[in-house]
C-alpha cells in the first residue's frame, strides 16, 4: 500500500525514476561531508536513490505519520534514521551530532521558503542544499541584482551560498502534478560565514528597502532610522533590486555607523 498525498501538506510525490536520478546527481558532496538530512521524503522516491551510495549517511525528516510508516515498513536501512518531527521546529545544532550535513529533498512547497531561511540560522553547519522548489522560488534563489524575481530571498540566501540553478521539472512527473513547474537547484556555502556588519540590522535593511522596492533606497530605510542624518551615497538614490550583496553590506555598514553617531 503507498501512500496517498495530501494537501495540507503540500504534498506532490515524485514518479518519474530518471528524474529522481538527476535531482540526486545533483549533490556534490560539497566539503567532504557524509551526512545527509532529506527532507520530506514522502514515499522515499529520491530516498532510494540516495541510499544507493553507501558513502552517505542518510537520515530523513518527516511530519506525516502515513509516510514515516511506509519508510520503516519499505526501507529497512533506514531503522532509527527516520525522524518524524516539523523541520521548522527543529533544533539542528544537535543533528549528526554537531557534524556537517547537507540537506536535500523534494521540498513541500508551501513551506520552501522557511526552509531555506531555517538552513540559513544553523549555516555553519550546513555546506550545500540541494532539492526542488516550486519554480518561482528556485528561480528566485538564484536570480541575480537587477530583475523582478531578485527580491529578499535571493540576497539573503546568496549572502552565504553561491547558488546553481540546475534544471526545470514539468507538472506531469508528479502525483498529483501541481499547478505550476518546479525548479531544481543547489547551494553551495560561500566563504562568507560571518558578516562585517550587524547580521539582524543586514536582514532589517534588505526587508525593509526590498518591502518598498518601487522607492529608492532612502525612502525604504524610513522605518529603520531618520533618513536625514545619512550621509549622501549613490546607493540611496537606487532602488533595492539592483544593489548587490556585496553593496547590501556596505550599505549596512553605512546605516549602522549613522546609528552610532547618533547615539553618541
Amino acid at each position: 500500500m503507498g501512500v496517498q498525498p495530501k494537501k495540507h501538506l503540500g504534498q506532490h510525490f515524485l514518479t518519474d525514476q530518471n528524474i529522481c536520478k538527476k535531482i540526486v546527481n545533483q549533490y556534490t558532496n560539497f566539503g567532504g561531508t557524509h551526512n545527509v538530512l532529506e527532507i520530506g521524503p514522502g514515499m522515499g522516491a529520491i530516498t532510494a536513490h540516495f541510499l544507493q551510495n553507501d558513502a552517505i549517511n542518510l537520515h530523513v525528516m518527516e511530519v506525516d505519520a502515513d509516510s514515516v510508516a511506509y519508510l520503516n515498513s519499505n526501507y529497512p536501512s533506514l531503522h532509527g534514521k527516520v525522524h518524524q518531527q516539523d523541520f521548522l521546529k527543529t533544533d539542528l545544532s544537535t543533528f549528526f551530532e554537531g557534524e556537517q550535513f547537507a540537506v536535500v529533498g523534494n521540498f513541500p512547497y508551501n513551506i520552501s521558503s522557511q526552509i531555506l531561511f531555517h538552513c540559513i540560522t544553523y549555516r555553519n553547519q550546513i555546506p550545500e542544499i540541494m532539492g526542488m522548489f516550486q519554480k518561482e522560488v528556485a528561480e528566485r534563489v538564484a536570480e541575480p541584482p537587477g530583475s523582478k524575481k531578485y527580491g529578499i530571498l535571493s540576497v539573503l540566501m546568496q549572502t552565504y551560498y553561491d547558488i546553481s540553478y540546475c534544471f526545470t521539472v514539468h507538472e506531469n512527473v508528479f502525483n498529483p502534478p501541481p499547478k505550476v513547474k518546479s525548479g531544481v537547484i543547489r547551494c553551495i556555502r560561500n566563504e562568507r560565514t560571518h558578516l562585517p556588519c550587524d547580521e539582524t540590522l543586514f536582514k532589517k535593511v534588505v526587508k525593509a528597502t526590498f518591502n518598498q522596492r518601487r522607492k529608492t533606497i532612502r525612502n525604504g530605510l524610513k522605518v529603520i532610522l531618520d533618513v536625514q542624518n545619512l550621509p549622501a551615497h549613490p546607493y540611496l538614490k537606487q532602488r533595492a533590486e539592483t544593489l548587490s550583496v556585496k553593496q547590501f553590506i556596505e550599505l549596512t555598514q553605512l546605516v549602522e555607523e549613522t546609528i552610532k553617531s547618533n547615539a553618541q
